[in-house]
């Protein structure tokens, strides 16, 4: 004889619970992979950001100016090398 209509019906709901659970895991699955898109579309853009303020001087900023230094000018980098010269003389 065929199986009994009672391990049909639990046969269906074990099945349903797995096709629910699966469904869960794959909707996290999906909402991870997007925040991990976000953080690194938001990253591109931030290290893109960073690349432009270090060729301007540095912005008020704390954070800015941590990530962008002022850029030595020529003058700068010559007045260290004009001291150690005047001290050899």
């Amino acid at each position: 004889m065929a199986t009994s209509k009672a391990k049909r019906s639990a046969a269906a709901k074990k099945a349903a619970r797995t096709r629910k659970r699966n469904a869960k895991l794959k909707a996290e699955a999906a909402k991870k992979a997007a925040a991990k898109r976000k953080r690194s579309a938001a990253a591109k853009k931030a290290a893109a950001s960073r690349k432009r303020t270090t060729r301007r001087a540095a912005p008020k900023r704390r954070t800015a100016r941590r990530a962008a230094p002022k850029r030595r000018t020529a003058a700068r980098k010559g007045g260290a090398k004009r001291r150690t010269a005047k001290r050899r003389r």
